[in-house]
């Protein structure tokens, strides 16, 4: 390895933190505050979340390499501080040990690892290159950790899991969207059909701000149907607003520069979710 940090950058130790804490968050959904009681199976589900993240990562970035060198020079593979076959060797390594805190967890979960790693596998082989369809499959897997959490202490899902899932789906689709802005010159330098190639940027912005709306829409939801408790409201409110306002910035300005502010809001805006449905299931 020619740089340990660069190895760190690989695989978005953030991005990592968060799918495992989305694990836990699922887990609390299901199960409340008697979730702890379930603590081995918590922290095998948060070590599935956070490598299989970190192998998502690193594979994406193997195979993104050349667009990566127009649109990221300075990620770790175009400037040169991590070798392809480095990363591809971290990939594995990283999938080995989230399939391995799958299988001793539950046949149930092991059959989610597996299908997530799976779409992971396809989406940067193939699946980037087909747009929206791309975009849909990355958001499955930021989706996926409310199931598996609900699954590693319940062993069953309940209606809470599926549409917490849900709005990760939308909020995420979103983001994707709004990367594809960001990318759009190496994108279409190497021929991949994002909506911001196929379609122009500011269509893409606009169908981005649907999928944040549509996720804050329904995040009202849980809280009449006595999901949550009053602590979701302050959390969900900060990341419904912020989405909001992030919709409107990218409709008005749908520039490289603002869609990448935005897509960097949008992943802070997602962590303040993650804690409202913590909060609201916990307390």
């Amino acid at each position: 390895m020619r740089d340990l940090g660069g190895l760190l950058r690989l695989i978005r130790p953030i991005n990592c933190v968060m799918m495992g804490f989305a694990v836990l968050v699922g887990a609390a959904i299901e199960g409340g505050s008697g979730v702890l009681g379930s603590w081995p199976s918590l922290a095998l589900g948060f070590v599935t979340g956070f490598t299989l993240t970190g192998s998502a990562m690193a594979i994406n970035d193997y195979y993104d390499r050349e667009i990566d060198a127009i649109n990221e020079p300075g990620r770790p593979i175009p400037s040169g501080a991590v070798a392809p076959k480095e990363a591809l060797a971290t990939s594995m390594a990283l999938s080995a040990a989230a399939l391995l805190a799958a299988w001793l967890t539950s046949p149930s979960n092991l059959a989610v690892a597996v299908f997530s790693w799976i779409v992971m596998a396809a989406y940067s082989a193939r699946g980037k290159r087909t747009g929206l369809l791309g975009n849909l499959m990355v958001s499955t897997c930021i989706a996926v950790p409310f199931i598996y959490g609900g699954l590693a202490v319940e062993g069953a899902l309940s209606a809470s899991s599926l549409l917490f899932a849900l709005m990760a789906f939308l909020s995420n689709t979103g983001r994707e969207v709004t990367k594809g802005i960001v990318d759009i010159e190496g994108d279409r330098a190497k021929g991949v059909r994002t909506v911001a190639v196929s379609r122009g940027a500011r269509a893409a912005a606009g169908i981005a701000a649907a999928f944040y709306l549509s996720a804050a829409a329904i995040s009202f939801l849980p809280l009449p149907l006595g999901l949550v408790s009053l602590w979701y409201v302050p959390f969900v409110a900060l990341t419904d607003l912020g989405l909001i306002y992030s919709s409107v910035s990218l409709v008005r300005r749908p520039t490289r520069e603002n869609s990448r502010r935005t897509k960097n809001r949008v992943l802070l805006l997602m962590m303040s979710g993650l804690l409202g449905f913590l909060a609201g299931s916990f307390l």
